[in-house]
């Protein structure tokens, strides 16, 4: 059976100090978030709820990196492999920019409402996000059949990867907000006589009970 095991980063240091963190200014966690790493890598340890996992990704942002590092000794020992089509919207100019400065520079932008609308010039749209990031999951199961996937990614990642693995909407219908060194799991469910397609199965979402007592 295939399986997509999702995880959010831990808390990042561009989030603690405000600002709009893209592949030009993300410089990885912060402590918070390395405890939280931590605490996913100690409950993993533990319980082996993942094994075995066949290949570890990350996306290229420091953040998802460190926190993929820091879990690979309770599944193995992986290494990283870097992919850049799964790391959160692309921001372009405001990238290192504060929030304050981004919404006094370029307004509140509704996205949503406008999915082609870039977040800032040389940005990505949600449009162009989701292609993004639907692409890679199919390309990545894909590359991995009948085995376990860890990807050490971002919220925005996993939202895609619920819209598109599920077959939703591009945008609309639920708000969500998913936990640092949350999991999110999927399994691509094998045809059956009354289903004789093979279609993906959400089997848990924003898992971080690992989480309690962390702060």
């Amino acid at each position: 059976m295939t399986r997509l095991l999702l995880i959010r980063h831990g808390e990042s240091q561009v989030y603690v100090d405000g600002v709009v963190g893209g592949l030009a200014t993300c410089n990885g966690l912060s402590d918070l978030g390395r405890r939280q790493a931590a605490a996913l890598r100690d409950r993993l340890a533990e319980t082996h709820e993942f094994d075995p996992v066949d290949a570890l990704i990350a996306s290229t942002l420091p953040r998802a990196r460190e926190t993929a590092e820091i879990i690979s000794p309770a599944i193995g020992n992986l290494p990283v492999v870097e992919d850049e089509d799964v790391c959160e919207l692309h921001p372009g100019e405001a990238d290192g920019m504060s929030y304050d400065d981004y919404v006094a520079k370029y307004g509140w932008r509704d996205m949503e409402a406008n999915p082609d609308l870039e977040l800032s010039p040389g940005g990505e749209s949600i449009a162009a996000f989701h292609r993004r990031v639907g692409a890679a999951l199919t390309r990545i199961a894909d590359a991995h059949p009948e085995q376990t996937v860890v990807i050490a990614c971002h919220g925005g990642v996993v939202d895609v990867g619920l819209r598109t693995l599920l077959g939703l909407g591009m945008v609309g219908g639920f708000d969500l907000y998913t936990e640092n060194t949350s999991v999110t799991e999927f399994v691509l469910a094998p045809a059956t006589e009354r289903r004789p397609t093979r279609r993906w199965r959400l089997v848990r979402y924003n898992d971080a009970a690992h989480l309690a007592g962390v702060g």
